[in-house]
């Protein structure tokens, strides 16, 4: 009977549609409207259309010779790194040295995930009280140990990695998660024979848990590099408009602000846009960087 259950697909049809029409209604059909509007004229949103652009292609021509959108690739960029880097750098390291303990392993587990659950834009509201020129906590606890000036740390020199940080923190929980279950998926046979033929701590960790988790670790690169694209919630709580100097805009960011503040709809689609072939592009290479390997 079991074997026979599913030779009628026509139920599965039935549940299958309402996620379908989910899906068309405010996934596709959103999408190449957003496509139809990049070439014309919508300056306010919600806004119906009044002409086509003159030429069609305008705000393509305006994408490439507008230095905003480059700073804010720039940036992108660097977050990728930041995001590859910082955090499954940081979680692998976190999650192979969690694995190794034995006493207060759930306990570091649920603190290093606990960011995660957070409102990011609780924590850009949190961080920005961290970074205050006037009062905030890192500048009090410099004056407490003898320094006098006080560090703008949102200007124009230190804004970039002011707001790198928490985005690389908060996220660190998530990639932690996953690589510590990977980590667990490994048999403590392996482990065992390693030990017997004399491998160190070290030794096992470098040939035994690194080459098993090489499929996960993949994962978590391409997550992490895709992810970098469409931050936006905590840059845009801690630098709203790009400040300063417009010198903090991500691909997000700059997006929301040409929509929302700068009433520029059509040119904010023409953004969208580029953001999604921006992450099909680099989703394709950092899948043929990072393949995932059969064993």
């Amino acid at each position: 009977m079991g074997a026979n259950i599913y030779k009628n697909k026509k139920p599965l049809i039935v549940f299958l549609f309402p996620a379908f029409l989910f899906m068309l209604v405010y996934l596709f059909y959103p999408f190449f409207m957003n496509i139809l509007n990049s070439f014309q004229h919508i300056k306010n949103l919600g806004q119906s259309t009044g002409r086509w652009n003159d030429p069609w292609y305008t705000n393509y021509v305006e994408l490439i010779h507008d230095p905003v959108v480059l700073t804010s690739l720039k940036n992108t960029l660097i977050m990728m790194v930041v995001t590859i880097v910082g955090q499954v750098g940081i979680a692998l390291i976190l999650a192979l040295l969690v694995d190794n303990i034995k006493a207060g392993a759930k306990f570091f587990r649920v603190v290093y995930f606990f960011p995660i659950v957070i409102s990011a834009t609780a924590l850009g509201l949190m961080f920005n009280l961290i970074f205050l020129y006037d009062k905030g906590m890192l500048n009090q606890i410099l004056e407490s140990l003898g320094k006098t000036s006080l560090t703008d740390w949102k200007g124009e020199g230190l804004a970039l990695v002011t707001m790198m940080l928490p985005v690389m923190w908060q996220y660190v929980g998530f990639y932690f998660v996953i690589i510590i279950t990977g980590l667990n998926n490994i048999s403590e046979e392996l482990y065992e024979s390693a030990s017997i033929d004399g491998a160190t701590r070290f030794q096992r960790v470098r040939y035994v848990s690194l080459p098993l988790l090489h499929n996960v670790i993949c994962t978590c690169v391409v997550l992490a590099v895709t992810g970098a694209l469409k931050v936006f919630d905590l840059p845009w709580t801690m630098f709203p408009k790009g400040m300063p100097m417009k010198t903090t805009f991500l691909t997000g960011t700059y997006m929301y602000y040409q929509t929302m503040e700068a009433k520029n709809v059509d040119y904010g689609s023409t953004l969208a846009i580029m953001l999604v072939v921006l992450g099909i592009v680099t989703s394709k290479i950092v899948n043929v960087i990072f393949k995932e390997k059969d064993y």
